[in-house]
């Protein structure tokens, strides 16, 4: 496998309002005609991430234009996503849109929380609403710590779902530092879940602690799944099952990494792949978790 990087579709901040800094986490959506609605996470003045849109067609980097409002805002006042919404992943289902999405809450012993939420579009994604005041994920003896970054297939009337579970909250240089890996859950809805700590892919050493946002494709032959993981910082792993519950790690296999200069030599990060227009396409992050933009990269043929 290999990906061939073919530049930036945008460079960093959109330009409006809500989205002074950053477009991280990019969740693609079909639009037909060759159209796609890319929705990201950007930060405003204070560094709160809220979930907006930008239409382009995957092939012209810098064909972009941002949302003027965002699509989920901040949620209520001490609620799980009273100080940031991040973008995870979307699914298209009787007509209805289900966005699922990361809530940031601050915190006073570890700098945040993390639980996983859901909202719903029936306007055709130009705006969603939260199926709750709560998360879909919350904290539980499951998943004590945190959960965060849902990617959802809908197959046979079950949906599915690889998230990123806290493992540890841990003290480095006299600091908490979280640990999370990534977990699977199953529903009937999408809103009640079954979480039994079933564990799709762990830590490869002790050095390494974040193993964030999967992204899963089911071929014909076997389930792939692509993420970030990091110990210095973020690069982007793959994995195989054959069933989407028993992970084979394969990170060699990859085909993707930092640049030797640039806006992606420093990190490589929260893959999106998507099949468009005949191609097998991959959008990611760089530099400072989004920062710099979102890049796109093609998977060369066999």
């Amino acid at each position: 496998m290999t990906w061939t990087k073919r530049g930036r579709l945008c460079e960093g901040a959109a330009g409006v309002p809500w989205a002074l800094t950053h477009a991280a986490l990019p969740v693609v959506d079909p639009l037909g005609s060759g159209r796609y609605r890319v929705y990201f996470s950007a930060r405003d003045e204070r560094g709160r991430a809220r979930v907006g849109s930008a239409d382009t067609d995957l092939t012209t980097p810098g064909t972009w234009k941002a949302s003027e409002a965002p699509a989920i805002d901040l949620g209520a006042l001490g609620s799980f996503s009273d100080s940031g919404v991040t973008s995870s992943c979307l699914v298209n289902h009787g007509g209805v849109k289900y966005q699922f999405y990361t809530g940031w809450s601050l915190g006073v012993s570890v700098p945040f929380y993390l639980n996983a939420g859901l909202a719903i579009s029936e306007d055709g994604g130009t705006s969603f609403q939260p199926v709750s005041n709560a998360p879909v994920l919350e904290r539980s003896d499951v998943d004590p710590f945190l959960t965060a970054s849902p990617w959802v297939l809908i197959e046979g009337g079950v949906w599915r779902m690889w998230y990123v579970s806290g493992t540890a909250w841990v003290l480095s240089n006299g600091r908490p530092q979280h640990k999370y890996h990534i977990r699977y859950g199953e529903s009937r809805d999408g809103i009640q879940w079954v979480r039994r700590g079933v564990v799709c892919i762990d830590f490869k050493s002790d050095d390494e602690y974040a193993i964030a946002r999967p992204c899963v494709v089911r071929d014909r032959d076997m389930y792939r799944m692509w993420y970030a993981y990091r110990g210095a910082s973020y690069r982007i792993g793959y994995a195989e099952s054959s069933d989407g519950v028993v992970w084979e790690r394969l990170d060699d296999r990859a085909g993707i990494d930092v640049s030797h200069e640039g806006w992606d030599a420093e990190m490589i990060e929260y893959p999106c792949v998507v099949d468009a227009g005949g191609r097998r396409v991959m959008l990611y992050n760089g530099n400072d978790y989004g920062r710099t933009g979102i890049g796109l990269a093609e998977l060369a043929p066999n």
